[in-house]
């Protein structure tokens, strides 16, 4: 039996590790997948199991960033450590909507948390994106150290409209920071970097409110969803920053609206 449950955790961490990045939501595909392959388990860890994975990507970041995000490398002179320290202090400003909001809301988002309402925002903000592409204008921040903290911050508050499943962390940061003038390099690197302080601090509370007393078991689903999570998020990262060196976003936008369409034709039609 804990087989198969490790087996599924395996199929969950790689969908969290290939979605977390891509701005197509992975708090949704979970919520979705769980739909089809149920772990055996509390609602309580179900919760637990959705934000506490999330840590294996959060990993890939720091270690894929390691040199950028690190202000006391030896390798860096002293105004690339000041550099790094801004760049700190700018995440710091941009988490801190989300992180309000977040612990505000908490029991609010566990509610709405269903396939139906994951549907609808991946149409809403699929469209968005078609928007955003078409009328794409010149960036006007093509480099993160040019990032204001204005408009980091205002990077923050669009970072909040996630908190609603199907909306995607990374989809409404990346999408906030491109309407805000950021080129798509800009705005992807610090969808990856506000990831660290935002998805921390959300497993952090939820281990804090459920507490770390989960049976053998249960820490072994998690630890395996966890490191699945960071292999893969090591490639899905690449892969990304690769892709919009040549494209937009437009398929990403297709991808969520023909992904809700059948979601909801499933759960309205064939269920």
């Amino acid at each position: 039996m804990l087989l198969i449950e490790l087996l599924k955790a395996v199929l969950f961490g790689l969908v969290q590790g290939i979605t977390e990045w891509l701005p197509i939501s992975s708090t949704g595909h979970m919520i979705l997948l769980d739909e089809l392959v149920h772990l055996r388990c509390t609602p309580e860890f179900w919760n637990t199991f959705l934000v506490v994975i999330q840590l294996g990507s959060i990993l890939a970041v720091v270690v894929l960033y390691f040199h950028q995000l690190n202000p006391f490398s030896p390798k860096k002179d002293r105004n690339q450590k000041i550099d790094t320290v801004s760049l700190w202090l700018h995440i710091i400003v941009a988490a801190i909507p989300a992180g309000v909001l977040g612990i505000l809301f908490d029991e609010a988002v566990e509610r709405i948390s269903t396939a139906v309402v994951v549907a609808l925002a991946l149409i809403i903000y699929g469209i968005a994106f078609l928007v955003l592409e078409k009328n794409k204008r010149k960036p006007k921040v093509d480099n993160i150290d040019h990032l204001s903290y204005k408009t980091a911050f205002l990077i923050g508050v669009f970072q909040c409209l996630s908190l609603v499943p199907g909306t995607s962390r990374s989809g409404s940061t990346i999408l906030g920071a491109s309407i805000l003038g950021c080129s798509r390099k800009v705005a992807s690197e610090f969808s990856f970097f506000l990831a660290i302080p935002v998805m921390l601090g959300a497993s952090f509370l939820r281990l804090l409110k459920v507490g770390f007393a989960f049976t053998g078991a249960e820490w072994a689903v998690l630890l395996t969803g966890a490191a699945v999570a960071f292999l893969v998020s090591l490639f899905a990262i690449r892969f990304l920053l690769h892709y919009i060196r040549r494209h937009d976003f437009t398929a990403f936008g297709w991808y969520r609206i023909v992904l809700g369409l059948l979601v909801l034709g499933y759960f309205y039609i064939l269920k």
